[in-house]
Parts: structure tokens; C-alpha cells; sequence
């Protein structure tokens, strides 16, 4: 065998294992699925059953049973609908677009060496894949796969969406709004054992049996700002509830309250500081979210001063 044929061979090969490597996995840089091209990839999937969007570092799989989508990697998360959702009316509205004149010089719409994509799988198994390109205050440059020579311009855009991590799409849990009227006891602890135990009746906070509503401004506020800001970590590894300070947390919230199902209590432990927020757990369910850092320091005083705090 000549050079000019050994080289001829050796570059078919690598071509051919270009074209075997997939999307990885959701952290991973280099994509591990290809995707896959459908039998008409402009007509809209009247029954969707799958989503894969690929930001050119991270793969998200979404699947759908009945009317509910999962993240493809672990369906017990707790996937907030409403992103996927609105994700998918988007790429639905995909192929009501008509191509943009003048489209030879794909460079110029971010489209020429793009890996970016989505790509949307009906209930058949028919697969349509779309090229992501530059995102402009007008929409989004797209093309879909198999039409080489076609442009189209999406008014709505994704790039938003695709620059979310799947942390950032879990549906958080929603901390009840405690007041004197539903609240029948409270303990704020702090991490030296310190604490703050109150009760509540008719509206009316109370100390070992006494009235102290009129001053209990600085706890009312810190009931009224408890609310979790993001997901940090879901099923977090061995070790990481300890670096963020949740195996002794710098103050944790005990609270027994009256809810529509009856009476029910709540455990919020309140670990170290991170931008802008503290770590935080609810109940027995080891994820972390982060909390406001004004009503987390708000409970740490009180906890150690009372409600001199």
C-alpha cells in the first residue's frame, strides 16, 4: 500500500469515529449522543415523548410519561414542568418558520460549526434535530438537521434555557408562611445550644407562658422572608452536607404549625454562608437549597440574644 492510499484510509477512519461519538454525560464536555435525524423534520410532534438539548458542555435528557416530563438521568428529581414545558412550545414553533433569504454564508449566523442542538422525539420515534446558532435581540438563528441550505430566524430563543443547569430547573419546596395564628410552637437553636422557644395562641406570641407579641417585630420579619432561593445540590455526596456546614448547622428552625392536612412541623437547618445565601436542608430531605441570608442571620440572632436580637 502507497502513502497516498494509507493516508486516504487513515482519514476515512478517524471520519467515520467522528461521526460515532455521542453526548455525555450531564457534566460532561464532549457531547455523547448523535443526534438523530427524523423522517420529516418540519413537522410538528403531536405527542412528544423526549427532549435533548446540548449546549456545547452539557447534555439534558428530558422524557415524558402521560402528561409529566423527567429528567432522563434520575426521574425521581424534582423537575419543574413549567421550563420544560415552555422549552418544548418553543421548539414546536419551530416549523411554522419560513427560511431567511441569503443564507449561504452560514458564519454569519453563528450556524457553521455549531454543536449546540435540540433535538425532539414523538411518541413514533420520528427524531427532529435543530442546530442552535447566535442569539440576537431579534431571535434566534436555527437550522434544522438536513437542511443544509436553509436558515430560519426564531423570535423566541433558548439560549437562556440551555445555559441552565438541571439544579437550576428543580421545582422548590414552598416554606409555609408562619404567623401567631397558625403557629402552635417555635425553637430557633443556635449551634452553641443556645436557643429561643416560643408558643402561639389567638395571634399571640408567648414565653413560658407570657405575652411578648410586641416584641417579636425582628421574628415576624424573619418568618415572613423565609423562602429558598435555588437548588445547590440534589442527593448531595458523602461529605458535602458537612463542607457546607449542615452536619452542625449554624441554626436550625423547629417549628409545629397548622396546615389544611392538619398539624405539621418543620425542621430547616441553616448551614455556612454562600453568595449572598446559606445553605440550607428541609426536613429529612437531604438536598440543599439557599436560603436569604436576612432571615438566616436573622434567626441566628435571635436564637442567641432572644427576641433582643
Amino acid at each position: 500500500m502507497d502513502i497516498r492510499r494509507a493516508a486516504a484510509l487513515l482519514l476515512a477512519l478517524v471520519m467515520i469515529a467522528a461521526l460515532t461519538v455521542g453526548c455525555g454525560k450531564k457534566q460532561s464536555d464532549t457531547p455523547a449522543d448523535t443526534p438523530a435525524a427524523g423522517a420529516d423534520v418540519r413537522t410538528p410532534a403531536q405527542q412528544p415523548a423526549k427532549l435533548v438539548c446540548y449546549n456545547g458542555s452539557v447534555t439534558l435528557r428530558f422524557v415524558r410519561e402521560e402528561d409529566t416530563w423527567y429528567w432522563g438521568d434520575d426521574r425521581d428529581f424534582p423537575l419543574e414542568q413549567s421550563i420544560v414545558t415552555e422549552l418544548l412550545a418553543t421548539v414546536q414553533g419551530y416549523a411554522a418558520l419560513s427560511p431567511l433569504p441569503h443564507t449561504d454564508d452560514l458564519s454569519q449566523f453563528g450556524l457553521s460549526d455549531t454543536k449546540r442542538y435540540i433535538s425532539l422525539t414523538d411518541t413514533e420515534g420520528n427524531t427532529r434535530t435543530y442546530w442552535l446558532g447566535t442569539q440576537t435581540d431579534e431571535g434566534q438563528y436555527i437550522q434544522p438537521e438536513g437542511e443544509t441550505d436553509a436558515v430560519y430566524l426564531s423570535p423566541a430563543g433558548v439560549d437562556g434555557t440551555l445555559s441552565m443547569g438541571i439544579y437550576d430547573m428543580a421545582r422548590l419546596p414552598q416554606l409555609p408562611q408562619l404567623t401567631a395564628d397558625n403557629v402552635s410552637a417555635l425553637t430557633v437553636t443556635a449551634a452553641d445550644g443556645k436557643s429561643l422557644s416560643l408558643t402561639a395562641s389567638e395571634g399571640v406570641w408567648l414565653r413560658s407562658g407570657q405575652d411578648v407579641t410586641q416584641w417579636s417585630g425582628k421574628l415576624t420579619e424573619a418568618l415572613g422572608q423565609l423562602t429558598l432561593l435555588r437548588c445547590i445540590d440534589y442527593r448531595p455526596s458523602t461529605g458535602v452536607a458537612e463542607l457546607c456546614g449542615l452536619t452542625e448547622p449554624a441554626v436550625t428552625l423547629t417549628v409545629t404549625y397548622r396546615a389544611i392536612a392538619g398539624e405539621t412541623e418543620l425542621t430547616l437547618r441553616v448551614g455556612a454562608q454562600r453568595d449572598g445565601g446559606y445553605y440550607a436542608t428541609v426536613n429529612d430531605d437531604d438536598t440543599i437549597y439557599l436560603l436569604p441570608a436576612a432571615p438566616a442571620e436573622a434567626l441566628a440572632a435571635l436564637a442567641a440574644n432572644g427576641l433582643n436580637g
